[in-house]
């Protein structure tokens, strides 16, 4: 049967749909030899459909993965600059995995992973409303930066939902907080915070949507429980 090629990628666990849409445009998904235009349909039992040379497989198992991303590792697949990877974390799982969104190097903390395309697309949509939490520990002018950072609401002059920041230790010059944000904008709580004149030195996620880091060692890896994936799909428990 046919259907759209975003569709049958985000399907066999290749991207997200939205990705899909950019792999297409970019050239890299052909069907039967000819580059694929974005909108077009394929059948894949008739037609040959190849994303980077690769045919395209059959539809995958979902797997769900949480990692704990260790400082030092970029969130991607590969890197140009040959850096250390997620992907190099989690090779031993047997099965291609995507990163559902990032860290970025020198953070750390739970990353969700999955070849489950529809779930990636639904996280990461910016209306999806999905919380994150994070442990940051700071240096600088401490006194009152909670409420400096919960009243932030325009970043370089995009719009953010306030952040909710609770204060666990303080010292004279540091802090320990925890900082809850929605949009999960590029550095968001970096920026926030140098817009506060604080230093980050070190920002860790504990929690985001209905997982939790929980006491997973730094950079290891566990199959998400029945429970954990049918809450995070919004599944409500059997009774």
């Amino acid at each position: 049967m046919e259907e759209r090629l975003q569709k049958l990628l985000s399907a066999a666990g290749v991207c997200s749909r939205r990705a899909a849409e950019s792999y297409i445009m970019e050239g890299r998904v052909q069907v039967n030899g000819v580059p694929a235009e974005l909108g077009q349909r394929a059948d894949p039992e008739r037609d040959d459909i190849r994303v980077d040379g690769v045919p395209l497989g059959a539809k995958a198992e979902p797997v769900y993965l949480l990692l704990n991303k260790p400082r030092g590792y970029v969130t991607t697949l590969s890197d140009e600059k040959g850096r250390r990877t997620v992907a190099d974390l989690v090779r031993d799982c047997g099965v291609r995995v995507y990163p559902v969104g990032r860290l970025d190097l020198d953070s750390e903390g739970l990353l969700l992973m999955t070849n489950d395309g529809e779930l990636m697309q639904w996280l990461l949509h910016p209306g999806g409303e999905v919380q994150k939490t994070y442990l940051v520990s700071v240096f600088g002018p401490v006194e009152g930066a909670a409420g400096r950072l919960s009243a932030i609401t325009d970043l370089d002059g995009e719009r953010i939902r306030p952040a909710r920041v609770e204060v666990l230790r303080q010292t004279r010059q540091t802090a320990e907080l925890s900082i809850t944000i929605h949009e999960g904008k590029n550095r968001q709580i970096r920026r926030m915070c140098a817009a506060c004149g604080l230093t980050v030195k070190r920002l860790r996620r504990i929690r985001e949507h209905t997982l939790e880091l929980g006491e997973l060692p730094c950079g290891r890896w566990r199959y998400l429980t029945a429970q954990e994936t049918a809450a995070l799909k919004g599944v409500p428990p059997e009774r």
